[in-house]
């Protein structure tokens, strides 16, 4: 029988216990054959995505005992068991599941994230789950998965160096249609020293027009005197058109600054910059792809 994602995290943490990277691949192999399963239920799918089952349950199992810091994610499909890992194995316990994890706060914190975004999905019906249609449920899914992924995203991105967020800004700009060539955008932005960039670049590939970026990889909301200081470089520069990015939020001041001028500035947050890059595959990859269909009532016309 193929085991829960409960029952797997024990297993997959002692896994691990060597110190070294490994891939999801090795992993399912060890579990595979740990639990002894059969050639048709290492094979066995989900009748919906396709996906083996005992891939989904191993994965499940690696992503809780990353949120609770037992293991940690270490590129595309790797992993690696933490110190705080190591000092669970020591305890030579019988199972690791979700009320164990529950100890450390970064689960915690992860769990509670999870239970809000569910609460507020089911407030936003007067029907319970299972009385929406299958579409709708898939809807609700996808959108729990992009919010969790957005979440993540950002929480990388604020990871990153100065330059490699330059590197990211403008890698976004040229997929949303802005700067022209790579060369073009790379020699229109240029680095400041307060771990973000300010530049030009181009609005469209003829370069008709310019817009100006202010971008600043911070944690503390952005007030409003750092959009009047962007406003006022506007004005020096005979320009109307601006987008300021930031990592984290901007104050309501800041957002009412912007309203009513004449420069048409658009603000883009920590969490919109994370929509966007999902959009255009920034930093991102396709995992599994639904295609939904109906009935081709054409097809069946005799006449």
């Amino acid at each position: 029988m193929i085991p829960s994602f409960q029952t797997i995290m024990l297993p997959l943490l002692e896994f691990s216990a060597d110190g070294k990277k490994h891939s999801k691949k090795e992993a399912v192999k060890y579990i595979s054959d740990k639990f002894s399963l059969s050639d048709k239920e290492k094979t066995r799918t989900y009748s919906v995505s396709g996906v083996k089952i005992i891939y989904s349950r191993v994965h499940f199992a690696e992503t809780y005992l990353i949120k609770a810091e037992l293991l940690k994610s270490v590129g595309r499909g790797y992993f690696k068991i933490t110190k705080r890992g190591l000092g669970v194995l020591r305890k030579k316990l019988k199972k690791i599941d979700v009320k164990f994890l529950e100890q450390f706060p970064e689960f915690v914190e992860f769990r509670n994230k999870k239970q809000e975004k569910t609460k507020k999905a089911d407030q936003e019906t007067d029907h319970t789950e299972t009385d929406l249609p299958p579409i709708e449920l898939l809807e609700r899914g996808y959108k729990r998965i992009r919010e969790d992924l957005a979440e993540a995203l950002l929480k990388q991105v604020k990871k990153c160096s100065p330059e490699f967020f330059e590197k990211l800004v403008v890698e976004l700009l040229l997929k949303m249609g802005y700067g022209g060539s790579r060369e073009d955008a790379g020699k229109a932005v240029g680095r400041t020293g307060d771990g973000g960039i300010d530049g030009i670049i181009k609005e469209d590939k003829l370069g008709l027009d310019v817009i100006y970026i202010q971008a600043k990889k911070w944690n503390r909301p952005v007030g409003s005197q750092y959009i009047r200081e962007f406003i006022g470089s506007l004005v020096n520069n005979n320009a109307n058109k601006g987008v300021f990015i930031t990592t984290s939020t901007f104050t309501k001041s800041a957002k009412d600054s912007i309203r009513n001028g004449a420069n048409r500035i658009t603000l883009i947050d920590g969490e919109l910059l994370a929509q966007f890059m999902i959009d255009y595959n920034i930093g991102v990859y396709s995992k599994i792809n639904y295609e939904v269909k109906e009935i081709d009532t054409d097809y069946f016309s005799e006449q």
